[in-house]
C-alpha cells in the first residue's frame, strides 16, 4: 500500500467513482490531477468543483499528459488501451482503480458478490440479512455507491458488502474478500474483453489474493468454467446450482436444500418469497451461504429474505391493463439476463407464445442468435430499438415475428395493440442502454412512462406496487 501523503496521483475519468477517488485522495493528503475525456456540462461542473480544492483538471481528451505520478487510480468505464493508460504502463507508473483505492484504506472486512447477472439483487439480499440481523454494513461498488466514499464508515462495521463489475476487478492488486461470492459467467462485455476466456480470466481476480482460510462461494457451472481455464481458488469452496442437483447448496422444485454437513435439509421455500424463478434461487443460495459462513443462525436469515423485494427494472410488473402484463426488466443487459426473464415468465395454456418482446440497445459483442429456440416457444413477436435493431432482427427473425421501430414508446404502443388478455409486454433489452438512454434505469423509467400512457388513453389498469415482481 502506498502512502498518499504528499504524492502526485493521476485520477482517470470523473464519473461516480472518479470523483470518489478525487475526494478520499484529497483527505490522504495527495496532490491530485484529474482527467476526463468527455467536455460535458457534467465534466465541466465536476471540474469547476475540483479546481476550487486545487485539483489540477484536464477535460475533452485521451492524449497522454505530462508530468511525473506516483500513481494513477483508473474508473471503471475506462478501457484500458487508451493511449493515456497505455503511456502510463509504458512510464512503469503503478496502476489501479478505484475500488482498490478504497480497499486498501478500509478497516473492516469485507464480502465481495460478483457474476454476469444477479450481483445487484444478491448484494442487496447479503445486505438485507446482514442489517436484519444485527450486523452493521454497507452496500457499495458497483451497485452505485463508490467504495472510497464510504472508507471512513468502514471502521464501524462488522462486514462491508461490495459488488463487483469484471471492470473493477481488472485494476485490482491486493484485493483480497474474505468472503468471495461468483454467481454465474455468461457472455457480456465481450466489445471490452476480447475473447470470453479473457472475461473469465477477469472474474477470476475475485479469489486471487485469497487464502486458505477464506471462503469462495462459487455457482457450480462457473466453477467448472474456472477450472476449465487453469484458475485455482485457494480457499474455501461452498457450491450452489439450481440445475447441479450435486453442488452443495441445490434447488429442488420450490425448495433450496442444503448438503452440508451440519446444515443438511431444505433451507428456504422459494415459494414463501417475493423472488420467482431459478435464477433468483440462486441468488437467494448465494446469500444463505454467506451467512453460513458468518455463522448467522438460519431462522433470523429467512424472515429477511422472504420479505425482500427487489429494486426496480428487474421483472418489475409496473401494470395490468385488460389482462396484459407491462414488465419493466431494463437491467436485461445482455442474452443470458432476457433467457432468465423469459423462462421466468409463466407460459399461457397449452404453452403457446403469450410474450411481446421489446430489445435493443447498444453492441456489447453478444451473440444474439442463441435465443433463437426460446423465441420460438415464448415470444409472440419482438419489436426492436437502438443501434442494434437491424443486427438482432437478422438473428432473430427466422424465429420470431421481428419489427423494427424508432423509439421505446413506439415499441411499447405497437405490443399493445397487439397484445391479448394473458400476453405479457416484456421490455427486456440484451444491450446497454446508451444509445438512446442515460443509463438502465432511464431505459426503464421512460417504458414505465410509455405504459402509463396507455393507461391514460382510457384502459383499465389494475395498480401494482413498484416493488412486485414476476420473475
Amino acid at each position: 500500500m502506498i502512502a498518499l501523503q504528499d504524492k502526485s496521483v493521476l485520477v482517470i475519468g470523473l464519473g461516480a467513482s472518479g470523483m470518489a477517488a478525487c475526494r478520499l485522495l484529497l483527505k490522504l493528503g495527495a496532490r491530485v490531477t484529474a482527467v476526463d475525456s468527455a467536455d460535458t456540462v457534467a465534466t465541466q461542473a465536476q471540474a469547476h468543483e475540483l479546481r476550487s480544492q486545487n485539483v489540477t483538471v484536464r477535460i475533452g481528451s485521451n492524449a497522454p499528459i505530462a508530468g511525473e505520478f506516483d500513481l494513477a487510480v483508473i474508473s471503471p468505464g475506462v478501457p484500458l488501451d487508451l493511449p493515456l493508460v497505455q503511456d502510463l504502463k509504458r512510464r512503469n507508473v503503478p496502476l489501479i482503480g478505484e475500488l482498490e483505492l478504497g480497499y486498501q484504506r478500509a478497516r473492516c472486512l469485507c464480502v465481495a458478490i460478483t457474476g454476469t447477472n444477479g450481483k445487484t439483487t444478491t448484494t442487496e439480499l447479503v445486505e438485507r440479512l446482514l442489517t436484519h440481523t444485527q450486523r452493521k454494513t454497507i452496500a457499495c461498488g458497483n451497485i452505485g455507491l463508490p467504495l472510497c466514499d464510504v472508507v471512513e464508515q468502514t471502521k464501524d462495521l462488522d462486514v462491508l458488502t461490495v459488488e463487483v463489475s469484471s471492470f473493477q476487478l481488472e485494476t485490482t492488486r491486493f484485493f483480497r474478500p474474505a468472503v468471495a461470492v461468483l454467481l454465474n459467467i455468461t457472455p457480456d462485455h465481450l466489445d471490452r474483453h476480447p475473447t470470453m476466456a479473457d472475461y473469465v480470466r477477469a472474474k477470476s481476480q475475485l479469489f486471487a489474493n485469497q487464502q486458505a482460510f477464506d471462503w469462495a462461494i462459487v455457482q457450480s457451472e462457473a466453477l467448472a468454467q474456472l477450472r476449465e481455464a487453469g484458475v485455482k481458488i485457494p480457499s474455501k469452496i461452498i457450491t450452489f446450482s439450481a440445475r447441479d442437483p450435486q453442488a452443495d447448496i441445490y434447488f429442488d422444485r420450490t425448495l433450496i436444500v442444503s448438503r452440508i454437513e451440519g446444515w443438511a435439509g431444505p433451507l428456504l421455500d422459494l415459494a414463501q418469497c417475493e423472488l420467482r424463478g431459478p435464477h433468483n434461487a440462486e441468488n437467494m443460495m448465494a446469500a444463505l451461504a454467506v451467512g453460513r459462513v458468518l455463522r448467522i443462525p438460519l431462522a433470523e436469515m429467512t424472515g429477511a429474505l422472504k420479505s425482500y423485494a427487489p429494486a426496480p427494472h428487474r421483472c418489475e410488473l409496473v401494470a395490468e391493463i385488460g389482462g396484459v402484463k407491462f414488465i419493466n426488466d431494463s437491467k436485461a443487459t445482455n442474452v443470458d439476463a432476457v433467457r432468465q426473464a423469459l423462462l421466468a415468465i409463466p407460459p399461457a395454456e397449452l404453452g403457446r407464445p403469450n410474450i411481446w418482446l421489446i430489445a435493443g440497445g447498444r453492441d456489447k459483442g453478444l451473440d444474439y442468435h442463441e435465443l433463437g429456440p426460446l423465441l420460438a416457444q415464448r415470444v409472440k413477436g419482438a419489436f426492436l430499438i437502438g443501434e442494434m435493431r437491424e443486427r438482432i432482427r437478422a438473428a432473430w427473425g427466422l424465429f420470431t415475428a421481428c419489427t423494427t421501430v424508432d423509439s421505446l414508446l413506439q415499441g411499447t404502443q405497437h405490443a399493445a395493440r397487439g397484445a391479448v388478455s394473458g400476453d405479457v409486454v416484456l421490455l427486456s433489452p440484451a444491450c446497454s442502454s446508451f444509445d438512446m438512454f442515460r443509463n438502465y434505469q432511464h431505459r426503464g423509467d421512460v417504458f414505465r412512462e410509455a405504459v402509463a400512457s396507455l393507461s391514460d388513453g382510457g384502459a383499465k389498469e389494475e395498480t401494482r406496487t413498484a416493488a412486485s415482481v414476476v420473475c
